[in-house]
Order: structure tokens, then C-alpha cells, then sequence
């Protein structure tokens, strides 16, 4: 069965590269560029010259967008900043020509590398997505953030990892806590209410349940500052759906 890479990224310079030689084995490669103002268009058209650019208008709609662009049945489905292993690979193939007729698309754990240390708790792994689909089985979800595949039909799991290299120091990963804060209080900001009581126990309830129900402590310094992370991101949520709600108070 033959299967369409296709990579989602927007200024991943950086990343673009490593992450298209691991998909080098597919027998399509297709880029959904979101409106790169450096050098990623450029390297991507290295590798493939299926480089399709689309308003960045969130994943969501960039994935839908990438269903249009494939050519084969079966997609698998990459960010820049993950990458493909040997190992996932020989997995992916051998799967497809075991059982592929029976399902319609494999989910796969997703291991990630956060400031020099792979994190195997606080929630991040498994972290089972699903990246492997036939593409007239799949449709995505309308979340502005942490969207998914809904998939029509059965699914198989895979035992081989993605490999997920989140960011490479605190004022990014700060960076990308306000960027997911804004986006989830923007979703949440008609259905959730943001008062006093909730402000002072959810984010604390959350890191409790990160660092010690899920094993952050076995992390190190690493499961701390996760958790930690996970936990400004969710007060920052609710500060902010408590902005929008009353910003005609103001």
C-alpha cells in the first residue's frame, strides 16, 4: 500500500529538514506551509516539490487543507518538529500489508523531548495519536487547540514511538504557554466560567495530578517544570476567559 507524508508547519527553519528525511521512505511527501516568512518553503522544496501554501488559520484547518493535496489512500501525518524512526517505519509497513484491510488508520505513542530529557510522565507519554488513516475515513475536530483526527471505523495501535522535540529553551516553551492559553480561553470563554474558587484550586488541582498522580516526580527537575508549566497554562487559561467575560466591566 503505498502512503502520502504530509508535514504541517509554518517558520520551522530549524526543524523542516530533519523532519523530512524521515519520512524519506514515503512514496508521496507533501508540505502545507502555512506562510513561512524564513527559509522553510525553501528547504522543504528540497525534498518534495508538493509544498502547498495556505493561510495559517490553525492546525485544524491546515490539516483539512492537506486531505485535498494526497494522492494516495493512506496518510501519515507529521508536525515539523516530530520525526519519524526506522523502527516506526518498518512498523507502519508491515502492519499496513498485516492487517491494513481491517482498519482505518493506527494510532502510535509520542515521545517527547523537552530541554535535553525525554519526559515519560506527567501525561506526555504515551501520548497515543492517531497519524496513520486512510484519508475518506478521517475528518478533524473544530478545537483550536490540541484538534484531532475523528476517524470512521476501526483503529489499530502501534507499539513504536514518534519522536517529539517540544522546545529547546523556557522563553519558548513561555512563548507557546501564552499562544495555547489565548487559544483555549477563546474556545472555552462561552462554556466556562472563570471565578474566584476556580482560579486559586483548578491550576494547583492540576499540578498536584501531573506531579504525583502521573509520575512527574520520577521526571527529575524535568517533571517539575512540566507540571509546573502545565499549571501557569491552565491559570493563565482562566485568567484570560475571565478577561474576555468581563471585559465589558471594565
Amino acid at each position: 500500500m503505498k502512503i502520502s507524508a504530509v508535514i504541517i508547519c509554518t517558520n520551522e527553519e530549524k526543524n523542516i529538514e530533519d523532519c523530512l528525511k524521515s519520512v524519506s521512505w514515503a512514496d508521496e511527501i507533501v508540505v502545507i506551509d502555512g506562510g513561512s516568512t524564513d527559509n522553510t518553503r525553501e528547504l522543504a522544496l528540497k525534498y518534495t516539490d508538493k509544498v502547498y501554501e495556505n493561510k495559517w488559520e490553525g492546525y485544524a484547518k491546515q490539516r483539512t487543507f492537506s486531505l485535498g493535496k494526497v494522492s494516495n489512500e493512506w496518510m501519515f501525518s507529521l508536525d515539523a518538529d516530530e520525526r519519524c524512526t526506522e523502527e516506526l517505519t518498518k512498523e507502519m509497513l508491515e502492519r499496513l500489508n498485516a492487517d491494513g484491510e481491517k482498519y482505518s488508520g493506527y494510532e502510535m505513542p509520542r515521545k517527547s523531548f523537552f530541554l535535553g530529557k525525554w519526559v515519560k510522565h506527567c501525561g506526555w507519554y504515551p501520548d497515543y495519536k492517531l497519524r496513520l488513516f486512510r484519508k475518506d475515513k478521517v475528518k478533524l475536530s473544530d478545537n483550536l487547540v490540541h484538534e484531532r483526527y475523528l476517524i470512521d471505523g476501526e483503529t489499530g495501535r502501534l507499539k513504536n514511538d514518534i519522536l517529539h522535540y517540544t522546545v529547546t529553551s523556557i522563553s519558548e516553551f513561555m512563548d507557546k504557554v501564552n499562544v495555547y492559553s489565548t487559544l483555549s480561553a477563546q474556545e472555552k470563554a462561552g462554556t466556562k466560567s472563570a471565578g474566584f474558587f476556580v482560579l486559586m484550586v483548578r491550576p494547583f488541582f492540576g499540578f498536584y495530578r501531573e506531579y504525583i498522580f502521573r509520575g512527574g516526580f520520577l521526571d527529575g527537575v524535568h517533571g517539575l517544570m512540566v507540571s509546573f508549566f502545565n499549571m501557569i497554562t491552565s491559570m493563565l487559561t482562566y485568567m484570560k476567559i475571565w478577561e474576555i467575560q468581563n471585559k465589558d466591566k471594565r
